[in-house]
């Protein structure tokens, strides 16, 4: 569970995204090998709403480790919606699926 630095206690368990599924994202990058090599700084304006909604539901305080694990469940998206609707109509639509 992330700790709160600043009290030295324990933020409250996340309600949106898992522990696990943060440390399955950050495991994805590092084998990809996402995580080498040289840093780059990145900047942008967010709204605060916005900002304060992920935290909450992360339970991250670091705006950069926010930003690091957007990245890394961006880069490890599977696409798989994508790949389903461009499958349509590739299927003849004679075949006999034994309904």
């Amino acid at each position: 569970m992330p700790v709160n630095a600043s009290k030295g206690k324990r933020a409250p368990m996340p309600r949106g995204m898992s522990r696990l599924k943060m440390h399955a994202m950050r495991t994805m990058a590092q084998e990809k090998g996402l995580l080498n090599g040289k840093t780059q700084m990145v900047r942008g304006r967010m709204p605060e709403t916005l900002v304060r909604a992920a935290k909450k539901n992360t339970g991250i305080e670091s705006d950069t480790e926010l930003i690091r694990l957007g990245l890394e469940t961006l880069a490890n998206q599977d696409n798989y919606g994508a790949w389903l609707i461009s499958q349509r109509g590739t299927i003849p639509p004679d075949i006999d699926l034994e309904y």
